[in-house]
Formats: C-alpha cells, sequence, structure tokens
C-alpha cells in the first residue's frame, strides 16, 4: 500500500497540467546598435535599455558620438583615422576609430544622423550619407543601416526669433524641411528612417498633450529659481545656470536638447524600430512622467513607427 502511494503521488506531480502549467517564454531577442551621431542620438537612446529590458529583449549599444557632428564631421574623422589611426582627431572617446569599432562587434544595425542645426537642408547629407554607408557596409558587413530622424526645435528657442536671419522660420517650418531632407536622404541610400523627429512634431502638435508657452511668463523679469510652466515639454528647455567660473546665475533656454520626456519618447521610437514590437504597454517609464503621459507618449511613438513603415512599404 505504501508503494502504491507513492506511485500515485509521481503520477499526481507528473500530470501534464502541473508540469505545463506555465506559458510558454518567448526567447528574448538581442540586438547589437551602434550609433554614430551626436548629442541628439545620445538623448534618444538614454532610456533605451530601460525599455528594452522592460520588454524581456536584450540589447548591447555602444556610441560613436560628437557633441554637434554633423555628417561632414563624421566622414572627416574616417578621413583622419585612414591616414593615421593614431591621430587623435580621428579617434571617439575610448581612443578608437570607427573602424576598429564597427569591426568590434557582429552589429544588427548602424545608425547615422544629420546635424540638428543643418537638418532641414538636403544639401548638408550629400555626398556624406552615401560615403558613411558605404563605410559601414565595408566595415559591417552584416549590420542594417538606418537613418535617425532628429527633431525640430521648442517652438520657443531662439533661432524662431523675429530678428533671426537663420532658416527655417519656425518649428514646424523645421519639422517639415528635416522630414523632408531625411526622407530623401532615405530614397538616396535605401534606407529606413527611425521617426524620431515624427514622433516630437506629433506629440507636440497634440491638441491635449502638446507643450505650450507659457505667455504669463516674463523671462526678462524673472528671479531665480522661478521658471515658466514647462509642462509635457520634450525640450529641457529654460533653467538657471551659473557661468563657469565667477558670476550670477542666469535663465537660458535650451529649446535642442530633449528632456526627459523627449529622452522617452526617443527611445520608444528607436525601440520599436529595432524589434519590430510596439511598445504600447511597456511597463517602464522614467518616474518624472505621469502614467498617463507615458501611455501618450507609447502612442505617439507607434503611430509615427508604423505611418514611416506604411509609408516605405509602398515605395
Amino acid at each position: 500500500m505504501k508503494l502504491l502511494r507513492l506511485l500515485l503521488l509521481s503520477f499526481t506531480l507528473l500530470t501534464p497540467s502541473t508540469v505545463f502549467s506555465a506559458e510558454p517564454v518567448a526567447k528574448p531577442k538581442t540586438v547589437k546598435l551602434l550609433c554614430i551621431g551626436n548629442s541628439f542620438s545620445n538623448n534618444a537612446t538614454k532610456y533605451l535599455n530601460d525599455i528594452v529590458n522592460s520588454s524581456g529583449n536584450e540589447l548591447v549599444v555602444k556610441s560613436a558620438s560628437v557633441g554637434g557632428a554633423s555628417m561632414l564631421t563624421h566622414w572627416g574623422k574616417i578621413e583622419a583615422n585612414e591616414a593615421d589611426p593614431k591621430d587623435v582627431k580621428g579617434q571617439y572617446a575610448g581612443g578608437k576609430g570607427l573602424k576598429e569599432m564597427l569591426a568590434s562587434e557582429k552589429w544588427d544595425f548602424v545608425t547615422i544622423q544629420q546635424a540638428s542645426f543643418q537638418s532641414h537642408d538636403i544639401k548638408n547629407y550629400r555626398p556624406y550619407g552615401k560615403q558613411l554607408k558605404a563605410y559601414v557596409a565595408k566595415h559591417a558587413p552584416g549590420a542594417e543601416l538606418l537613418l535617425h530622424e532628429t527633431w525640430a526645435y521648442r517652438v520657443d528657442d531662439p533661432r524662431f526669433a523675429a530678428t533671426a536671419t537663420m532658416e527655417p522660420k519656425s518649428n514646424k517650418a523645421m519639422y517639415e524641411m528635416l522630414a523632408a531632407a531625411y526622407a530623401e536622404t532615405a530614397k538616396d541610400l535605401h534606407a529606413r528612417i527611425i521617426p524620431v523627429g515624427d514622433a516630437f512634431w506629433l506629440a507636440d502638435s497634440d491638441p491635449k498633450w502638446g507643450y505650450r508657452v507659457d505667455e504669463k511668463f516674463d523671462v526678462r523679469k524673472a528671479v531665480a529659481p522661478a521658471v515658466p510652466d514647462q509642462k509635457n515639454s520634450l525640450h529641457v528647455g529654460w533653467r538657471w545656470m551659473k557661468p563657469a567660473g565667477a558670476g550670477e546665475a542666469a535663465l537660458k533656454i535650451d529649446g535642442h536638447h530633449a528632456s526627459a520626456a523627449g529622452e522617452y519618447l526617443g527611445g520608444l521610437v528607436v525601440f520599436e524600430t529595432l524589434y519590430g514590437q510596439s511598445c504600447v504597454g511597456n511597463k517602464y517609464h522614467p518616474m518624472s512622467i505621469s502614467d498617463e503621459y507615458a501611455t501618450f507618449l507609447q502612442e505617439t511613438a507607434h503611430r509615427a513607427v508604423e505611418k514611416v513603415r506604411a509609408a516605405q512599404k509602398k515605395e
């Protein structure tokens, strides 16, 4: 009887409902990414690891970035490194040239982008986009080249002041011009776009969630630490800064670089593009962002990626 009870217990423990009751776990997808860019590529990948980890996937990411770098800047570093690998002008942080960085991993994706200030003019992409693509193909032949679309500056950035002489004249014009330049470059290179700039525009122009300038705040009369209401700003915006060395803090605006919300939005767009999975429902978001706003940013990132995906399928 004792042996019979043991056999019955063993049978119970081995029934299919017990052994196979757990849902099968999907195998994590590992993506290896190298970003050839500037501070904007750093912005868009700041939270990428967190988003990827929350999705159950894995990421290897490295950066070949230089603040304010254009495609021309990176091509100049390539030429310097090819002429003399020991020349620091051809090296990135860590003392490596791009050739060495491209050969250091079996990259799945390599991204390139234009300097934000030059992003509106297609002339700035040529011929450097094609040269960079050829160089990547030579030294990382298994990688897909992607165009990381940058974004328009905030609506109240000094670039768009009435006294400014540069083009474009508004954030809407800047977005439309850079979007057209990236789309034309994508055709030139037969490359896919990571539509971060599109996502920024969708979010900023949303009637509920878009950033609106605080018209009641007079910057000229501001006293530290007061700043305007900058709710839902995707850009850093106004902040008090002390000059290097002695001096009083002054209220300065950074309408270029991404805030935590902008960095999160950019990361969501990059995630969807690399992994081919929807970011909607991802459990991670920075603590400074509310659950409701994070959901909006996820849905916006998804819309931007889907729009570009549908457009490129038609071509």
